[in-house]
């Protein structure tokens, strides 16, 4: 059967439509957030962007992924994961209703990051849910298509979403009411998110409690320390999920550095700095979207890719596909040129995290796969971060660095040998061919 066939037929199932929906929804909530977070920081006409005091940010909106990643995966595998999704995506909205007073209020701004990181600190346990749950609802000879399917239908939402946020903030007049207009759609999204999770049976995503029902919170986050343990030495028998968990961390940290450099080409050289802000919004805008086509390409390619090459195979090309292409794209500093690789590189880090995503699901035991999964979210964003601040060491406050982008094609290369001697053991959950 192929892809289409096993879409299809995914779709059929009424509870993954319905654990679709709601990634769908959370992550146009996401996406609407994000770019309103990102004008309101980096394209106000009165605020001057560096690349450090984006970095700063970026670290301060990510902290939760790194500081909360273990806490939520040991707490995913004691509460009932649809509650979760209920919860959280209900707390979410009416934080972000508190944040969007915060920008009318003109308060300072480490009161506003403080806000805007309790949104994004409960995310983290929203979408850690979604991918541990999604086991629950596709069984495992179809994990791979549903995992091109519902990780990048949530990117694609994400990227509609924040074409929507770019909408709103060119049709209403620049200032802190747009800022404001685009958060509080985000808080109705959100609420949206969570009423559709009523839909799922409460004990259908797991975890499975072996008769002992949840533990107490107080029980559960002192044991902590040694479910992030247990975590890691059950990764540690897993070589597969550990190698291509690595590949992604080196591949995630390469397009951390990215989107700091496109974030400052936007804002600087492709735009008047005082007066051209709407302009580089816009840029941006086009480079999201293009890289949600990205995205939506890896989707269809993928199974047909891994069913070839492997999981192995298939994250080694994605890697050496990105140090090839970086350099004919990145150097000139152009739109087109940099809009192309908007595209591409979406392709390949987006192929590369479905490759990913599906080892860890089948390699990793189901009592275990919250914390495996919390873990690698921590990875996957502290490498981001970590990227963002390395960025603004050497970023010039145009964005143009030859030096940079030499520098993640080593990285991307380096990450591709890494993976050439990987034996691939993942072929028995590529799906039908």
């Amino acid at each position: 059967m192929g892809v289409a066939g096993d879409l299809a037929v995914l779709l059929r199932l009424p509870d993954f439509r319905r654990l679709l929906t709601v990634r769908l929804l959370s992550q146009l909530s996401d996406g609407v957030f994000q770019v309103a977070l990102a004008a309101y920081v980096v394209f106000s006409p009165e605020k001057q962007a560096t690349p450090a005091a984006i970095a700063s940010a970026l670290a301060v909106l990510l902290l939760p992924y790194s500081l909360l990643g273990p806490f939520t995966g040991v707490l995913l595998d004691r509460w009932r994961r649809r509650q979760v999704l209920l919860h959280c995506n209900l707390l979410r909205a009416v934080l972000s209703c508190a944040t969007a007073g915060l920008i009318l209020l003109h308060v300072p701004d480490w009161l506003f990051y403080l806000s805007a990181l309790s949104v994004t600190a409960v995310n983290r346990f929203v979408l850690a849910g979604l991918s541990a749950a999604l086991p629950r609802v596709v069984a495992a000879e179809r994990l791979v298509t549903a995992n091109s399917l519902t990780p990048t239908a949530g990117t694609l939402a994400a990227a509609l979403g924040g074409g929507g946020a770019f909408v709103v903030h060119l049709v209403l007049p620049a200032g802190r009411g747009a800022d404001a207009a685009t958060v509080l759609l985000a808080g109705l999204l959100y609420l949206c998110a969570g009423l559709s999770a009523l839909a799922l049976g409460r004990d259908l995503l797991g975890p499975d409690l072996a008769g002992t029902g949840p533990a107490p919170l107080g029980r559960a986050m002192a044991s902590t320390a040694r479910g992030l343990g247990e975590g890691l030495t059950h990764l540690g028998e897993r070589p597969a999920a550990r190698q291509a968990l690595t590949a992604m961390t080196a591949m995630r940290f390469c397009y951390g550095g990215l989107t700091v450099m496109l974030l400052m080409l936007c804002r600087y050289a492709w735009a008047d700095p005082d007066t051209g802000t709407d302009h580089g919004l816009a840029l941006l805008g086009l480079a999201v979207g293009l890289s949600a086509a990205g995205f939506f390409a890896a989707a269809v390619i993928t199974p047909w890719a891994t069913r070839r090459l492997g999981t192995a195979g298939w994250i080694t090309g994605c890697s050496a596909g990105s140090a090839l292409l970086l350099l004919p794209l990145a150097l000139p500093f152009a739109v087109a040129p940099m809009m192309l690789a908007a595209i591409l590189l979406g392709l390949t880090t987006q192929g590369a995290k479905i490759a990913t995503d599906t080892v860890v699901q089948t390699q990793v035991d189901d009592r275990f796969r919250g914390r495996v999964f919390s873990l690698y979210d921590v990875a996957f964003n502290v490498a981001y971060v970590g990227a963002a601040a390395a960025t603004a060491l050497i970023l010039p406050a145009d964005g143009r660095s030859s030096g940079l982008v030499l520098t993640l094609t080593v990285f991307y290369a380096a990450t591709a040998v890494g993976m050439v001697r990987v034996r691939d053991v993942s072929r028995g959950t590529q799906g039908a061919g």
